[in-house]
């Protein structure tokens, strides 16, 4: 069984950014994180070069200003983020992982909403 990628907060906080951006240079990344957030050009550049060893990400170096990407889709790392959580605190139980989620308070009526429609009538 492959082991899930685990990014740390900070590499979630720059892989979103390169899923809605798309393939970007570290000063795209940076100018895009800054509108929320101070950081530093250094250290964005430098997190991304640790995601890369990581493989969490890809860079093309065929330009002068080198172009990261990310290594996997977004729905990629949410199934391997949550198999591990499930896995980790709910013991694998997949029925725990939502109950908890909709008993968490944080789930609008749309949601539930959408939730009830994605289980269609046979499965409520």
């Amino acid at each position: 069984m492959r082991r899930p990628l685990k990014p740390t907060e900070v590499e979630l906080k720059l892989l979103c950014i390169l899923w809605e951006l798309g393939p970007s240079t570290v000063k795209e990344v940076h100018a895009h994180l800054r509108r929320k957030e101070e950081y530093a050009y250094t250290g964005v550049l430098r997190m991304l070069q640790v995601m890369l060893e990581k493989g969490l990400v890809t860079r093309d170096e065929r330009q002068r200003s080198h172009v990261y990407a990310p290594a996997h889709s977004r729905a990629a790392m949410e199934g391997g983020l949550v198999a591990d959580l499930t896995e980790r605190l709910f013991g694998g139980s997949a029925a725990a992982l939502v109950l908890s989620a909709l008993h968490s308070g944080k789930v609008s009526p749309e949601e539930k909403a959408r939730i009830r429609e994605l289980l269609g009538p046979e499965e409520r």
